[in-house]
């Protein structure tokens, strides 16, 4: 099943115009989305590969919140993207990263007991400090093998919705990786959507 879905994804990132205003979701992105039930995985797209490199430099568009609590579509979306996050043992996973330019994101929060997964729609970040610091060990599901420290915010105030539609509006810090690094994650997702990665931010002895 994942070999398939995985060819699917190919012929899907193939096919895939450019990005546009659209909020609705494409045929190609719905098709991806229903080529396998809400218990299977996707392929996460890797660096390595040249139509997959290419898809994650694009800038993801926004989802039309109105249809958040009825879009079957959406919820196949999630569904699946919190499977793959748990079997690739990862903290925070893009929808870029399976195929689907949307702004969209799953996050673990560490900073809350049990460690729950995150919905964060249409996510913007809207207030930063002036300062950065240089985060440890960075690392990405779609880049194999590599890690590095990156400049990020100690803070950042956010917003986003949830799979239910309800607005969230917080602040997320931590930046330790043996205490806390919820903003991190968010932030490291959210560059995601940007067509950003990790290695785009390396601080500067990593990126000698």
């Amino acid at each position: 099943m994942k070999i398939l879905v995985c060819i699917s994804t190919l012929l899907i990132l193939v096919c895939c115009s450019c990005n546009n205003n659209n909020r609705d979701m494409t045929e190609n992105e719905i098709q991806l989305i229903n080529s396998a039930p809400a218990d299977t995985s996707f392929c996460v797209l890797q660096t390595t590969d040249e139509a997959d490199s290419l898809f994650l430099r694009k800038k993801a568009t926004d989802l039309s919140v109105e249809d958040i609590r009825t879009d079957e579509n959406l919820r196949l979306l999630i569904a699946r993207m919190k499977v793959t996050l748990d079997e690739e043992e990862g903290v925070g996973l893009a929808a870029p990263q399976v195929g689907i330019s949307r702004n969209l994101f799953l996050f673990i929060r560490i900073d809350k007991p049990d460690f729950p997964v995150q919905v964060a729609i249409n996510p913007r970040i809207i207030n930063t400090p002036e300062e950065m610091i240089c985060f440890e060990g960075d690392g990405c599901l779609s880049i194999p093998d590599i890690s590095g420290d990156t400049y990020r915010f100690p803070w950042i105030d956010v917003e986003y919705y949830d799979e239910m539609g309800k607005l969230h509006q917080e602040r997320l810090t931590g930046y330790s990786r043996e205490d806390d690094f919820t903003g991190i994650i968010f932030q490291h997702e959210y560059d995601h959507l940007q067509g950003v990665l990790f290695i785009d931010k390396l601080c500067e002895e990593d990126a000698e």
